[in-house]
């Protein structure tokens, strides 16, 4: 009899051990997409871009083992318990996710399929949540209570036979799901990623060689390539916690330590949406709640667009906008910017990173959000706000990043680049810059705004 391998968010052949549990069997690898049944937080446009490119590719992979993938839509339950009656599958096999409605769901095809044998395994966490003895808010005591236990185990080799199942199976293709965004800056995250279990290794590779020396400092440049870039394969499963983990110990490189570490947010951010799923639209400490927020659209888009006339902010908005991705110092400014500089709600910037990301993960995404507005687990204070004018000569001293996203400006000297508004006028009509026209004047001055959000705090204390 058959087994099905109901694949989620574990693209990758490795360390997966739903797949290798089933392998003394034929195999039915499946793969539903199932929005309608993902709540309030079905997957956005750039996810559904890397979604799209991640099943062409674990399709082709598992061909190469005389695989194939069964693809269907609708509800998982129903659709697991139609395909186990007509293959007449006896066990059905997965690897857990961990946000609230991904829990609810599991509970619900493990009803619809009780007369089965039904098994699910981690690959997606060093750590389980429920592993740790309590639920933790300050990441630090968390970070070492996970390295108290035992080392993370090595991930799963790639199963070396696979037996395919010999029955024909109703399936859908691919491009039937309809998931690439009709709007232009597909075009842009196509020329910047390469989606696959392939890209994610090598990305892993040059990342041990050539960056992870100089992580430490680099990380904090967005105009220096010194991150791994692997937060979008580590979401959908192209590559596993586990096999970072194991690679990076085993090359013991300089700095692995610090990179790690890096995984271990990644891992309390997942921690905390199982302890406090009502975070991702509300704060976690409640006083939050009162905050008076603004309402405004017309800046709200001003700084969807990078229009805000805060070059910093604009260039990091505009890099998201087209490669779908944005550097974590910029995530936190424009988060900063966002929530105190205009006092519009954190829950807008997630919402729009949740549809703009191609690494949108409904944890990581909460945690920083609820960081930057200072309301969640270890974040920064409210009362901290960041300078965008600062933030920009401090992270990206010669105006690289500042030239490339915000083109109209790249021909203003560095010493006025982060903040146009106080060049000499002959200065920017030799720029080509006419503020107002070709590039906007600030939508907020900052000192004022930075009062305006301290006395915003005033009122919930």
């Amino acid at each position: 009899m058959p087994t099905i391998v109901w694949i989620r968010r574990d693209f990758c052949l490795e360390d997966h051990p739903a797949l290798t549990a089933a392998s003394d069997d034929a195999i039915i690898p499946v793969y539903i997409y199932s929005p309608e049944f993902e709540e309030k937080w079905p997957m956005g446009s750039a996810s559904r871009w890397w979604l799209h490119h991640a099943l062409e590719c674990l399709s082709e992979e598992l061909k190469s083992c005389g695989l194939s993938l069964t693809i269907r839509s609708g509800n998982p339950a129903e659709v697991l318990s139609s395909i186990a009656k007509k293959t007449g599958a006896k066990r059905v096999f997965w690897n857990r996710c961990y946000e609230p409605s991904a829990i609810a769901l599991d509970q619900k095809v493990k009803k619809a399929l009780n007369l089965l044998e039904v098994k699910t395994f981690n690959t997606s966490l060093l750590y389980e949540p429920w592993v740790l003895p309590k639920a933790y808010r300050v990441f630090t005591p968390f970070w070492k209570a996970c390295l108290k236990m035992e080392t993370p185990s090595k991930p799963l080799p790639k199963p070396t036979q696979l037996i395919p199942f010999q029955g024909k199976i109703k399936t859908e293709t691919i491009a039937s799901l309809a998931l690439l965004p009709k709007v232009p800056w597909a075009v842009g995250i196509r020329n910047f990623w390469s989606p696959g279990t392939a890209s994610a290794k090598k990305l892993l590779k040059q990342f041990i060689e050539k960056k992870i020396e100089l992580y430490p400092s680099d990380r904090d440049f967005p105009g220096v390539d010194g991150t791994s870039l692997l937060s979008p394969y580590l979401h959908f499963g192209e590559i596993t916690p586990r096999m970072i983990w194991h690679e990076v110990s085993k090359k013991k490189p300089k700095n692995a330590e610090v990179f790690l570490r890096q995984l271990g947010w990644r891992e309390f951010a997942h921690h905390l949406l199982f302890h406090f799923p009502h975070t991702p639209e509300k704060p976690l400490y409640e006083k939050f709640s009162s905050f008076p927020w603004r309402k405004n659209k017309k800046e709200l888009q001003a700084w969807q667009k990078g229009m805000t006339g805060f070059p910093f902010i604009d260039a990091g908005m505009r890099q998201l906008w087209k490669v779908g991705w944005m550097h974590n110092r910029l995530r936190m400014v424009v988060g900063s910017f966002l929530v105190k500089d205009l006092l519009l709600p954190w829950q807008e910037g997630a919402k729009w990173f949740w549809d703009t990301l191609v690494d949108a993960d409904l944890a990581n995404n909460t945690l920083g959000w609820q960081w930057v507005g200072g309301c969640g687990a270890d974040a920064a204070p409210y009362f901290r706000v960041f300078n965008p004018v600062l933030q920009g000569e401090r992270f990206d001293p010669k105006g690289e990043f500042v030239r490339l996203f915000v083109p109209e400006l790249a021909a203003l000297p560095d010493k006025w680049i982060h903040h146009p508004w106080d060049a000499p006028e002959g200065v920017l009509e030799e720029a080509g810059v006419i503020l107002g026209d070709t590039y906007p004047f600030p939508i907020v001055e900052h000192s004022e705004a930075r009062k305006r959000a301290l006395a915003a705090l005033e009122k919930i204390k």
